[in-house]
């Protein structure tokens, strides 16, 4: 017998509450919903996330708006899953979230005074770490994509005053590194003399340029994927017009390749 399924709500309360009116009624009736669990839906959060992410730079709103929708699916999920096996429920998954933001803006819901957003920031790392963190990089998960991770490695270093004090500083910082990545090589012989040496001199100069990205208010992370699929779109228009013209771009010069690309390059 069919279930009858829950109207759609012009409130958020209501909203969330078909939400899991829904989930769990799926997590009863659906076979494929009956056989998750937080091990299995994991991979498919990421995947969610990875596409949201992807939504927001092609500043595609209904994309975004879909994800956030799947994204949410996932967390009701999550504690669904959590409640029957009487480790916590939704309830408690908001109220913590709830008393946490709370307790983390003293200047909002206390008697703490803020003068910028760099006094909210440091203010946040020393509550965690009153909270029981150990380390302020306690926070930065291991599994992060190593330039995420090197970004928010920076900012929370920073948050507690561990940070250069002029971008200048940064820059000449970033010249050194790629002098001692340049070092790493044998000019004359056009090869490496140290390929152990130099990995760490390349990580080393990535990790400069993207603390003066920081510095300059650039998120790295989207600077680059915004430079991926400028690669992507450039690469597309090449074959594609090499295939209009019956050519492979295996048998086709760089100089050929060239036309295209430029080609390419001004239709962004």
């Amino acid at each position: 017998m069919p279930h009858t399924a829950p109207v759609a709500q012009h409130t958020p309360a209501k909203a969330f509450e078909r939400l899991l009116e829904v989930l769990n009624t799926l997590r009863i009736a659906c076979p494929w919903d009956k056989k998750q669990t937080m091990e299995s839906l994991r991979h498919l959060t990421i995947e969610e996330t990875y596409e949201l992410a992807d939504a927001i730079l092609e500043g595609d709103v209904m994309e975004i708006k879909k994800e956030l929708g799947d994204i949410m699916m996932h967390l009701v999920f999550y504690a669904r899953i959590a409640e029957e096996q009487q480790e916590f429920t939704i309830v408690e998954v908001l109220n913590s979230i709830c008393d946490k933001l709370i307790n983390r803006h003293p200047h909002i819901y206390g008697a703490v005074e803020v003068a910028n957003e760099e006094d909210v920031k440091r203010n946040w790392e020393q509550l965690k770490l009153k909270e029981g963190n150990k380390s302020v990089l306690a926070g930065v998960p291991k599994s992060l994509p190593a330039l995420v991770k090197a970004h928010r490695i920076q900012d929370k270093a920073r948050g507690v005053g561990f940070d250069w004090e002029e971008k200048t500083q940064v820059w000449e910082k970033v010249e050194e590194e790629l002098q001692e990545f340049k070092e790493a090589f044998d000019i004359a012989e056009d090869k490496l003399t140290d390929i152990a040496q130099a990995e760490e001199e390349f990580g080393d100069l990535l990790f400069s340029l993207i603390n003066y990205a920081r510095f300059l208010g650039i998120n790295p992370e989207n600077a680059l994927e915004k430079t991926n699929k400028k690669f992507i779109h450039r690469f597309n228009h090449l074959e594609q017009r090499a295939k209009e013209n019956g050519q492979q771009l295996q048998d086709m010069t760089l100089n050929e390749m060239n036309v295209y690309w430029n080609e390419a390059k001004g239709l962004d």
